[in-house]
């Protein structure tokens, strides 16, 4: 079966540091094939005989863990799964061009999502649609006053974003 991980924190600020091609190489000896990577921020595309999104999870973290040194957290999406969120976008195409996708790695509770969308920001617009958090801002994600932790603790799991054209690239890859 085809999936996509996302790596959280690899290769940003100079922290968690892997080559994409090492990166290729270990999850290979870890089983997974027709392996491909898409820019330097842990974003991997691969086919495995395993089924289980956890044991695939645990395997690429473990995997990881072993050959980098440090640990990171992994979403796990199939293209099907990717595509969704991608078409659940509720901005206009204009905006969805210049949006983030914050995937989280778990959907949250109902009674969560009210109280992380109590948080309002001027000139930012995000809505939290099963496991994606889907933000934009004109001056983008660099200049916002747009928090992911407060998210994360908010909605009780951790995100890791991609921004419009990454997501687009990926759903490419496997098309």
């Amino acid at each position: 079966m085809k999936y996509i991980a996302l790596l959280k924190g690899v290769n940003v600020g100079g922290h968690k540091k892997m080559r994409m091609a090492e990166l290729r190489a270990v999850l290979v000896k870890a089983g997974c094939s027709n392996v491909s990577t898409y820019i330097q921020s842990g974003n991997v595309c691969f086919q495995t005989s395993l089924h289980n999104a956890e044991e695939i999870e645990m395997t690429i973290k473990k995997a990881i863990r072993t050959h980098f040194g440090f640990e990171v957290s992994v979403i796990l999406k199939t293209l099907e799964a990717l595509q969704q969120i991608f078409d659940n976008c509720p901005f206009s195409q204009d905006e969805k061009m210049g949006s983030y996708f914050m995937l989280l790695h778990q959907k949250p509770t109902a009674e969560d999502v009210a109280v992380a969308l109590e948080k309002v920001y001027e000139n930012e617009s995000y809505q939290i649609i099963e496991d994606c958090i889907y933000y934009y801002s004109s001056k983008g994600l660099g200049k916002s006053k747009f928090n992911a932790v407060f998210f994360e603790n908010k909605l009780q799991t951790f995100i890791t974003s991609r921004n419009y054209k990454t997501i687009l690239k990926l759903l490419s890859l496997y098309a």
